[in-house]
Order: C-alpha cells, then structure tokens, then sequence
C-alpha cells in the first residue's frame, strides 16, 4: 500500500491536483478491468445480458470497442455492452441452426 499523506497540511491547489490524480488512477483501473473482462470474450461468441428494467437478451458479440463490446440481440438490435454485464452463453441448438451469423439490417 502506498505511503498515508496528511492532507489537513495541503493548499487548496495541492488538493485539487491530488483529487485529479486520484480520479485518473481510478479510471485507469477500471478500464484495465474492463479490459481484462473483454478479453474473456471473442468476437462471435454468444452472450446474454440484461439492461436494466429489461428481459435478458440473446445475442452474438460484433465488435470490441474502447470501454465497451458490441453485441447484436437476436432480434437485430444492436447494443454496446460492458463486458461485466455479458455471460457466456452456451447455445444447445448451434449445430441446429446453421453458421452463427447476424443478418444486418440497413436504416
């Protein structure tokens, strides 16, 4: 663990610098978390989440993004999701189905 600062002994720009480097390192440990998560998971792969007030979905990871992955629902909608809220999803009737493409719809 880093070494305690007495912080009763700094200015006010001294503070202010402190809590921006704090909040800096807080980010990056996030996105170096969500990182770690995304790479759990591959492009093609089927997931399920489940955004809020909602019925969980079906889908298959597009895409991987900055903070975020894309994943086209079984309905064709596409939605950028943290890799935290995805579960792997085993899919019983792939062999069933045919290759595991999702057909893109043009706005």
């Amino acid at each position: 663990m880093a070494s305690k600062t007495d912080i009763d002994g700094l200015t006010e720009a001294e503070l202010i610098d402190l809590n921006n480097r704090i909040v800096e390192r807080l980010r990056f440990l996030h996105q170096a978390r969500a990182h770690s998560r995304m790479l759990e998971f591959s492009v093609g792969d089927r997931v399920s989440f489940q955004p809020e007030g909602r019925e969980p979905l079906l889908g298959v990871l597009t895409r991987y993004n900055k903070r975020t992955v894309t994943v086209i629902s079984d309905q064709g909608q596409r939605w950028n999701v943290s890799p935290g809220a995805l579960r792997k999803v085993k899919d019983i009737n792939a062999e069933f189905d045919g290759p595991n493409v999702v057909e893109l719809r043009k706005k």
